[in-house]
């Protein structure tokens, strides 16, 4: 998912139309639109992981588990996402087919041609909205994962689990993914 090609400035309304025909998926940052790069095996398989995890946890709940191919809309950034994984439990977002825009959680799998676009303008357009509680970071290198919770006092804070410990996700309920689950079948 790096940001290589770029292409001239558009409207969101001519990015919607545009991105509906294209092969490629794109990403729409408040007039610029970035072409996603291909992912390498362990991303896929954590993202993969990450999304089973959740969508068996939330089985039978309001809440839908959705992976990098839908898209996200993040209104007050006038952006357009994909993240790896995502979940929402809008009644609003069920009823809209094409792109959501209440996330309660964001998870991104970090790479080294992502990391620093995740951890930085990305993750400063998510803050912002409104109905998330939840950013996991998950780097594949490390086996870390950040987690960033927002609290009642509005202030985002740090959650870091370390190789071993997995992750715990306080916003769907406290689901906890033990390290041989999230890290399942990489070498």
């Amino acid at each position: 998912m790096g940001h290589p090609a770029h292409t001239p400035t558009m409207s969101a309304a001519d990015y919607l139309a545009w991105e509906a025909l294209q092969l490629d998926r794109h990403e729409f940052l408040d007039g610029e639109v970035w072409a996603m790069a291909g992912a390498e095996d362990r991303h896929v398989s954590i993202a993969g992981n990450v999304y089973v995890a959740l969508r068996q946890h939330l089985r039978g709940t309001p809440c839908r588990t959705y992976i990098s191919d839908m898209k996200l809309h993040a209104a007050t950034a006038n952006s357009y996402f994909y993240p790896d994984v995502f979940v929402t439990c809008s009644d609003a977002d069920r009823a809209s087919p094409l792109l959501k825009r209440e996330p309660t959680l964001v998870i991104e799998v970090l790479s080294p041609g992502t990391a620093a676009y995740d951890r930085g303008a990305k993750f400063a357009h998510y803050r912002q909205m409104p109905t998330l509680r939840e950013i996991a970071l998950i780097d594949p290198d490390t086996r870390r994962v950040d987690v960033y919770r927002h609290g009642a006092d509005g202030l985002w804070v740090l959650h870091p689990f370390d190789p071993g410990q997995g992750m715990t996700l306080a916003s769907v309920g406290g689901l906890h993914i033990p390290d041989d689950a999230l890290y399942a079948d990489l070498d």
